[in-house]
């Protein structure tokens, strides 16, 4: 993906901590399965160049969707994180019908690096 150095920071929190990012952050009510807040944007990117944001994701509505999906919890976390990951590095699904297409097939390709790797 380019970033051979980078770190980042992953918050797991439930659903009321969700909502109240979701209503400061996006003024959106109610909470979100993952928000994604980017440091390589704006005016200050450069003061840490290797950080490349917070990931935070609600492990109540990752429960939640695992369930309506019918995959177990850890897989939906992942498929989350990858999702975070991926908007941190400048993929954007709402942008059009092409980003989103070339979101889904870049979240699938990590995911099987994922599972391939586990054990």
């Amino acid at each position: 993906m380019g970033y051979d150095n980078a770190e980042l920071s992953i918050l797991i929190v439930g659903d009321p901590e969700m909502a109240e990012y979701h209503r400061t952050y996006m003024d959106l009510e109610g909470p979100t399965n993952v928000i994604a807040f980017a440091m390589q944007e704006g005016p200050f990117a450069e003061v840490a160049p290797y950080l490349l944001g917070d990931v935070v994701i609600s492990i109540d509505t990752a429960e939640r969707e695992a369930g309506e999906m019918g995959i177990d919890r850890g897989a939906r976390v992942d498929e989350l994180l990858v999702h975070g990951i991926l908007h941190l590095v400048g993929y954007d699904h709402e942008t059009s019908e092409a980003e989103a297409l070339r979101m889904a097939e870049r979240t699938e390709a990590l995911l099987a690096l994922l599972r391939e790797m586990a054990p």
